[in-house]
This record gives C-alpha cells, structure tokens and sequence, in this order.
C-alpha cells in the first residue's frame, strides 16, 4: 500500500559526525518517509529542529540535489551568500556540484519541522565549509576526512 503510517515511522536522532561536529545536530530528529515507502532512487525525510539545533554541519554535495519545504517554525537558512528566513510554505534548492555550503539552523524558541528531499547518488562526496572535514560514500561505505585526506 503506497500509504505510509507516518506516525508510527520511528523517529531517528542521530548522526555519524565525529565529535564536537555531532553536537550541532543533537536535536535533529527524522522520519525516513522515502524509505519507510520503499523508495530507491531518492530519499524523503520528515525532520524537526529543536531550538538551537542544525540540520547539518554547512555543506554541499557533489553528486546529490537537494529540496527542503517548510512546513512548521522558522528556519534560518545560512549558505555562503549569507542567512535567509525560511518560514512555512518558504522552499529552499541546492543543486549538486555547487559549492555554496548550506544548512538550516533554528534559532527559534519553537520546534522547526520541514520536509527534506535529495537524490540517492551510488557515489557521493562533499566537503563541510566552515570545519575541517570532508564526506565521501561508495559501494564499500561512506566516512569523514580531514580535507588532508586523513579520516577520522
């Protein structure tokens, strides 16, 4: 059945970034709505913000686009061009191989629920603006570097 049971898709908070990059996503919390409904070839994920929190540390992707919509809260949308409110009904698109690291921070007093939507690239690598850290997946697994080459 194409339906999904939103409400009892689990919730997931967590995140491979290796400390202290985890912390800005402490309270970033998913619903993988893309998979819950067999989704292969792009991801969909129903995530809140709590205040204070990131979606991310600022990035951008080599191989994979990027859709968010907001749904409920405020977001402040932060890229290199500089910060952009982002408010319910508001759209934000990042398209791969540009290199304008972004993310979302809710600087709010109130939860920031979005819907985010990105393509499923078999290979894909990015590197974080404003730390010193890279990301790359394949077929083998996916990890952090230091943009040296050294993992973490």
């Amino acid at each position: 059945m194409p339906k999904i049971d939103i409400d009892g898709t689990d919730e997931i908070n967590g995140t491979g970034y290796p400390p202290p990059f985890d912390q800005l996503v402490a309270g970033r919390h998913r619903k993988k709505l893309g998979d819950a409904g067999g989704l292969t070839q792009f991801g969909v994920n129903l995530t809140r913000l709590t205040p204070g929190a990131g979606s991310a540390q600022r990035h951008w992707h080599r191989n994979e686009d990027e859709f968010v919509y907001i749904l409920s809260g405020e977001a402040t949308l932060i890229e290199n061009e500089g910060e952009t409110i982002l408010r319910p009904g508001d759209a934000a698109t990042f398209k791969a191989g540009i290199e304008n690291g972004h993310h979302l921070v809710n600087r709010s007093d109130a939860d920031l629920l979005y819907l985010e939507i990105g393509t499923r690239a078999i290979e894909e690598s990015g590197e974080y603006s404003d730390i010193d850290m890279t990301f790359h997946k394949d077929a083998s697994g996916a990890g952090y570097k230091h943009k040296d080459g050294t993992p973490y």
